[in-house]
């Protein structure tokens, strides 16, 4: 490193050009910008809300991109990354950028994995399952097999994932996007069990596969997405070993921002991320100060909480099955006294 920074000083002739002073972030550029246009990093869940963000900005920091795609590009839409726009829409813009380059395949296939990561250095995993018809999962209609449940995108393409990692002789880094998933009975847990096939207690079970793999891995527990009306000035916050914070809205781009940022911070590998917004003021403004600080995980997680997330779950269910044979009750009752007003109106 001395090295390469006396060569840039002697190349560049700093001290002609700027003050000592600047020096030091000058030669930052020149010695990190030839590793970041190197670098070839692999995504998933490309065209979600927040895959969408993370390609563009790795494309932006001049990273290569290998993008997982379901679906076969569609020429004949109009290229859009708005909020409304199609996964085809999506693809098609993600496509034109700088640097990308689309792979088709489906991260539940170990095959499509092992495309995926050729030639990369990491992969950021931000695919998830499609919302199902709510009355689906509420009655378990979709078998755990089948591709599009909770089970299949975050647990067996996880492993998929972790398995095609270690298989590579160059990717050796997994940075996956999850949520809360610890309190199998909060309520908006169970909320999302009971409405998601199971979509929170299957990301925690593929959050302890990387945790007991052998691979490095960074997992990002991110607030409540979707907003982008919230303050930006010092907001940003970090906890790592999968601590508590105090859930806030967060933007698409903070955490895209988030997992691209983790990568050049090997401190942060075998780490668990809960990242929210706190008031302003009280944060930072990037996740640079925040990632240097970020330590292994140290702490004993649960090794399963399977079984604590389904009896959350079927708890719920029946709670809310409770609550609606009570609401048809009341509504006959209702309906009856109702009838016999009116009846006696007439009469």
């Amino acid at each position: 490193i001395i090295c390469s920074i006396l060569l840039c000083q002697s190349i560049y002739n700093l001290d002609a050009l700027l003050p000592p002073p600047m020096h030091f972030f000058v030669l930052q550029i020149l010695l990190v910008a030839p590793l970041c246009s190197a670098m070839r990093v692999a995504v998933t869940g490309t065209t979600g809300l927040l895959g969408r963000q993370i390609t563009l900005t790795l494309s932006k920091k001049n990273i290569k991109v290998n993008a997982l795609l379901r679906h076969p590009i569609d020429n004949s839409v109009t290229p859009s990354i708005d909020k409304d726009a199609t996964s085809s829409q999506v693809a098609l813009y993600l496509s034109n950028l700088p640097g990308v380059t689309m792979v088709a395949g489906d991260a539940t296939e170990l095959a499509s994995c092992k495309q995926l990561v050729d030639n990369c250095d990491a992969i950021i995993a931000a695919h998830g399952p499609v919302k199902p018809p709510p009355i689906q999962s509420l009655f378990r209609l979709l078998p755990e097999s089948d591709p599009k449940h909770s089970r299949s995108v975050n647990y067996v393409a996880v492993q998929n994932l972790i398995d095609a990692v270690k298989e590579s002789t160059t990717c050796k880094r997994i940075v996956r996007v999850t949520g809360k998933g610890e309190e199998p009975t909060s309520f908006f847990t169970v909320l999302i069990n009971m409405l998601g096939n199971m979509a929170k207690a299957w990301n925690y079970e593929g959050e302890q596969l990387l945790r007991s793999s052998d691979v490095d891995y960074t997992i990002i527990r991110p607030g409540v997405m979707g907003r982008n009306d919230i303050p930006t000035n010092k907001v940003r916050a970090l906890a790592d070993d999968g601590q508590d914070l105090k859930v806030t809205a967060v933007t698409h781009s903070q955490i895209a921002e988030l997992c691209c940022d983790c990568l050049d911070y090997p401190n942060a590998a075998k780490s668990t991320l809960t990242a929210m917004n706190v008031d302003e003021g009280l944060g930072e403004d990037s996740y640079a100060p925040l990632l240097a600080k970020v330590k292994a995980d140290s702490r004993d997680f649960p090794s399963t909480l399977l079984e604590e997330h389904k009896k959350g779950a079927r708890n719920g269910a029946a709670i809310l099955a409770a609550f609606l044979a009570v609401f048809a009750s009341l509504s006959v009752a209702v309906l009856k006294t109702l009838s016999g007003f009116i009846s006696g109106i007439f009469h």
